[in-house]
């Protein structure tokens, strides 16, 4: 039964969303991010949520390390604010050190996600993201848990045959828990090269598409690695707010959220046009 001080502070958020892989090394939080950023571009409130306690990369992909949470007035937890639509909540702004582990049994982890979506002063938010870890572990169980009805999850894999299979238990990990599956991202889909414009398959491509067929998800669309993904993932400056349309990466992303938001949430309307 949902707690009734989690259900009163989750009542301002209309749309929740669970970014989950199979697998790590996938690039989903990367997806998270952007995805977070782009809804907010479209002018949207949206929060981004780190449920990724032991790997933390939601303050190192927006160019925020070394800021740190506070209170607010009431005494809950202010999340930092990256501009005026996104807002972001991580472990990693709690943490003194990057390099901190945290050696926490599933009961502490269960406790602190609760703790993320009750006592933080998230306010009116059109959508909340959340950027959960790698499988189907302790912590996104607790997020499917805590959280009434979340609209769904959308699952990031890469092309090779090994992600395909562990992207199935993602799959498996949502029919039984009936959480909706809103589509299926492939990342990594070959590697665009900005001097020839081509896209090279250094994987292969098709398995995102392969399983949305097998498991009747929507395919969200193909993602290409790109310099201006992984420099924008060093550097804080995520790819998404490049403005470059000539890269394979930023279009095929804009393209699998415009999927999305066309898919599932047609109702709302784009408050700003970029």
């Amino acid at each position: 039964m949902i707690d009734e001080k989690l259900k009163e502070n989750m009542s301002g958020v209309d749309h929740k969303i669970i970014v989950m892989s199979g697998k790590g090394g996938v690039g989903k939080s990367t997806v998270a991010v952007n995805l977070a950023l782009s809804l907010a571009q479209k002018g949207f409130k949206t929060g981004l949520l780190d449920v990724d306690l032991h790997g933390p990369s939601v303050p190192t992909l927006l160019g925020m390390e070394g800021e740190h949470h506070t209170q607010d007035e009431s005494g809950k937890i202010r999340p930092i604010d990256y501009n005026e639509n996104l807002k972001a909540v991580s472990i990693g702004f709690l943490i003194d050190s990057r390099s901190d582990a945290m050696i926490w049994r599933g009961p502490m982890k269960h406790n602190v996600i609760k703790q993320f979506l009750t006592d933080v002063s998230w306010g009116d938010l059109d959508f909340l993201i959340i950027d959960s870890p790698p499988g189907t572990g302790d912590e996104v169980l607790a997020v499917c848990q805590l959280i009434e009805n979340p609209d769904g999850a959308v699952i990031v894999t890469t092309p090779q045959d090994l992600a395909l299979v562990d992207v199935a238990k993602s799959v498996t990990f949502c029919e039984k828990l009936n959480i909706p599956r809103l589509g299926v991202i492939e990342n990594m889909s070959g590697f665009w090269c900005p001097h020839c414009g081509k896209v090279s398959d250094l994987f292969k491509r098709g398995g995102g598409k392969k399983i949305s067929e097998i498991s009747s998800i929507p395919f969200l669309g193909e993602i290409p690695i790109s310099l201006a993904v992984s420099e924008g993932g060093d550097s804080g400056k995520p790819f998404s707010l490049s403005g470059d349309s000539s890269d394979e990466a930023a279009s095929g992303f804009k393209n699998a959220v415009d999927r999305l938001m066309q898919n599932h949430f047609a109702d709302k309307k784009t408050k700003v046009i970029n």
